[in-house]
């Protein structure tokens, strides 16, 4: 059964609950460990959420480049354990790799070798999400974001090369959009689905504008999807579009909320 989810800071996560929403999904990058060896009060936060934190975005911080001449293998592989056991202590299930900035390649550097190091990473984080209950999502996003990965279908393919059960791909309905991704790669692309990202014209919430949800939904349906899906987007007024955002999403995606 779907859950719906909100992209938000575990401080807001008792106004989620509240509103009824099933979890809240917050970013890798506020538990700061790539300075903090043992944040053992940060992390006391999300697990005595009362809303669990079921998914964390914004995996890399800026200053750790996965791809080009600066990457740092010890580094990155440090922070990659310390990722997994941070979330799998928190009872995460969904950790997604966007991270532009980290994976842009940079001018000059060949494509191919930008290719072989992002599937490295991706094999150092499958095998540190083995056995953890933690399913990577791949995030693709526009070309204005990042210069690799922009199609769910180039996210497969990574994917694939991977062969992890814990690697998979995310489709975020606004990326979609800006790069006229059609929705029969959510079907055709369904085995590979661990996660799904929405917002709206605008990258406002769901329900203000004009994208074409009844496909999109529709197309999730025909690709048997029944996970999570967070809303990311810019939000004006919390006391209204909160809730009209999630009385959307249920009556979209037909799903009540577990």
């Amino acid at each position: 059964m779907i859950s719906f989810g909100w992209c938000t800071g575990i401080e807001h996560a008792p106004m989620y609950k509240e509103l009824g929403f099933d979890y809240v999904e917050c970013p890798v990058v506020s538990l700061d460990l790539d300075s903090v060896q043992e944040p053992r009060e940060k992390l006391q936060a999300y697990r005595n959420s009362p809303l669990p934190a079921k998914a964390f975005n914004v995996f890399f911080p800026g200053g750790i480049k996965v791809v080009g001449p600066e990457t740092e293998p010890d580094r990155i592989r440090r922070y990659i354990h310390r990722t997994a056991s941070a979330l799998e202590s928190i009872g995460a299930k969904i950790a997604v790799l966007g991270s532009g900035r980290s994976r842009h390649v940079p001018d000059g550097w060949e494509r191919s070798r930008a290719e072989e190091q992002f599937v490295q990473l991706l094999e150092w984080i499958g095998g540190q999400f083995a056995g953890t209950g933690i399913t990577l999502a791949i995030e693709p996003l526009n070309r204005k974001e990042s210069n690799i990965v922009n199609s769910v279908a180039e996210a497969v393919m990574f994917a694939q090369r991977v062969n992890h059960p814990s690697v998979r791909v995310l489709a975020d309905f606004y990326h979609m959009d800006e790069e006229d991704e059609p929705l029969q790669t959510l079907i055709d692309h369904k085995d590979w689905l661990a996660h799904i990202h929405l917002a709206d014209t605008g990258r406002l919430s769901p329900g203000t504008g004009s994208y074409p949800y009844e496909q999109f939904a529709a197309a999730l349906k025909a690709a048997g999807y029944s996970g999570m899906i967070s809303a990311e987007c810019t939000v004006h007024d919390p006391a209204s579009e909160l809730p009209a955002s999630l009385a959307f999403m249920k009556r979209i995606f037909g799903e009540e909320s577990k």
